[in-house]
């Protein structure tokens, strides 16, 4: 496994990322099961772990600290905050309250005194990032916290948040988690030329669109979702962006097939490939899964695939909208002429 720094840290962290969404009630509540998946992608060379303490209510924090005990230093531990952990009003967001509280519960869960990489889940509309930034900062001067990075935010709240920590004299986020496979490329048009002008890493995650690029949905397939199932926008297959899609998984398949690969090894080798990736998060569910993601860590994609990947999805196109998640604040109605 070759490693990467994380933007302009010393962090040394490998092309995939181990993200544990899936561990809990949301997906695998076998905990014992979920630890031997984590401790297998840990001996693989995977030392980049991602979680959030809203993933099964944070349960899956707690699974992931059983999992790295004994081996807690070897680890990128990285978590995030912001989503709303229960229906009290004050129980999310990038407030300095709840910051400076949840990031203990976090610790707690996860077994541990200080944390790797501490990420905002998503930007917040209405309040300053300056009380975000404010809070982080004195986490880290406790030593609580290593890094901060953010999580969906669009190319100007990157800039506006680079800009707040150099005139404040505050932490800087180093680090940016966006969506980004080859069927959602909107990133590629701004937000990774701004990561990348800010020195900062990039750790993409859905880099398999939510199963789109798994092998699980085809054209004509018994399997395909429904939007009963899953989210109306991105899974109905009336839509034409969905068809659109079905299309092209149709010949990157082939495309797959034709390089020997896998469909699943073809996706993360794109995301993985991409110069301004530090690296993907992939959320296995099963050992399975998990066993058929690690080998796209040691493939390159030659230029002749990457060209033909192109064709079939240009650069900085997302082939539907809704499946970005960045830069919905932008959007609302209220900032629209209408």
């Amino acid at each position: 496994m070759e490693y990467r720094l994380l933007g302009r840290t010393g962090l040394s962290v490998s092309p995939l990322c181990l993200g544990t969404m899936m561990f809990g009630p949301w997906g695998n509540d076998d905990h014992d099961d979920s630890i031997r998946i984590i401790h297998r992608a840990l001996d693989a060379g995977v030392n980049f772990v991602d979680t959030a303490d809203v993933y099964s209510g944070g349960v899956s924090e707690e699974i992931v600290g059983k999992a790295l005990k004994g081996r807690r230093d070897q680890i990128v531990l990285a978590t995030k905050f912001f989503m709303p952990m229960d229906e009290a009003p004050n129980h999310a967001g990038g407030s300095r309250k709840w910051i400076v509280q949840e990031v203990e519960n976090s610790l707690r869960r996860l077994g541990t005194d200080y944390i790797d990489l501490y990420q905002v889940h998503r930007p917040s509309a209405v309040m300053d990032v300056e009380e975000t930034l404010g809070a982080l900062t004195d986490l880290v001067r406790q030593g609580k916290v290593r890094y901060i990075g953010s999580s969906s935010y669009s190319g100007a709240q990157i800039v506006e948040a680079q800009w707040a920590s150099r005139e404040r004299h505050l932490e800087r986020f180093v680090s940016e988690q966006p969506p980004y496979s080859i069927l959602v490329r909107g990133i590629e048009e701004d937000v990774l030329p701004t990561t990348l002008r800010h020195g900062m890493g990039t750790l993409v995650y859905s880099p398999l669109s939510g199963g789109w690029l798994s092998g699980r949905w085809r054209k004509d397939a018994a399997g395909r979702p429904t939007s009963a199932a899953r989210p109306s926008a991105r899974f109905d297959m009336s839509s034409p962006a969905n068809q659109r899609k079905l299309d092209v998984v149709e010949e990157l398949a082939l495309l797959a097939e034709k390089e020997g690969i896998t469909l699943i090894e073809l996706a993360l080798a794109f995301a993985i490939n991409h110069p301004g990736v530090t690296s993907a998060i992939i959320g296995p569910r099963t050992m399975e899964q998990l066993e058929s993601q690690l080998p796209a860590a040691g493939i390159t994609l030659s230029e002749a695939v990457l060209d033909r990947i192109d064709e079939l999805v240009a650069p900085g196109v997302t082939l539907n909208p809704d499946d970005n998640s960045y830069g919905a604040a932008e959007l609302t109605p209220q900032a629209r002429r209408r």
